[in-house]
């Protein structure tokens, strides 16, 4: 019971943070939608008239992700979400690093072509790694403080004696 004491905060700051990242990344692309086309095409991996459904889809799942995380609903679920869109951001940015492409990510606002040397691809790589290591925690145990999910899911006993007295009535 302790440990849920510490890992209850822990785990809504955790969720928080994302829900932070996530609502200012979409936000920003939301609201330069022409800085977000030229950022996605800017990767070179698909076809270019792919590039502006992306570009408009992308923002609002970013959003979607962050009103979620923020409000505490389907926290493992939008976790897994978030993990699976991280892999695909580092995955992105590895093959334009491999490739030799000078890029700005674009991932929060902005983006596409920069002059050769201006690119920060390792500490690009290194922040999404750790936003995917908040979605890892949050996949792992997406229990915490104040959210929506907490009020929609049955109250856990607190202890073995509590859960075999909820068993005998269940029973009984």
């Amino acid at each position: 019971m302790r440990s849920a004491r510490v890992l209850d905060p822990v785990g809504t700051l955790v969720r928080l943070v994302l829900a932070a990242i996530w609502l200012v990344s979409g936000t920003l692309k939301l609201f330069d939608r022409f800085g977000t086309v030229v950022a996605v095409g800017a990767y070179d991996v698909m076809p270019d008239r792919v590039v502006p459904v992306v570009a408009s889809v992308l923002p609002l799942l970013e959003i979607a992700l962050g009103v979620l995380l923020l409000v505490g609903a389907g926290t493992r679920a939008a976790a897994v979400v978030s993990a699976v869109l991280q892999i695909v951001f580092i995955g992105g940015l590895a093959q334009a690093w491999i490739r030799g492409l000078s890029i700005d990510c674009g991932c929060f606002g902005g983006g596409g072509p920069v002059a050769p040397g201006e690119t920060e691809y390792g500490l690009e790589l290194v922040r999404d790694l750790g936003f995917l290591a908040l979605a890892g925690w949050m996949i792992v145990r997406p229990r915490t403080l104040v959210s929506l999910d907490a009020l929609w899911a049955p109250a856990a006993p607190r202890d073995d004696a509590q859960r075999e007295r909820n068993d005998m009535e269940r029973v009984g």
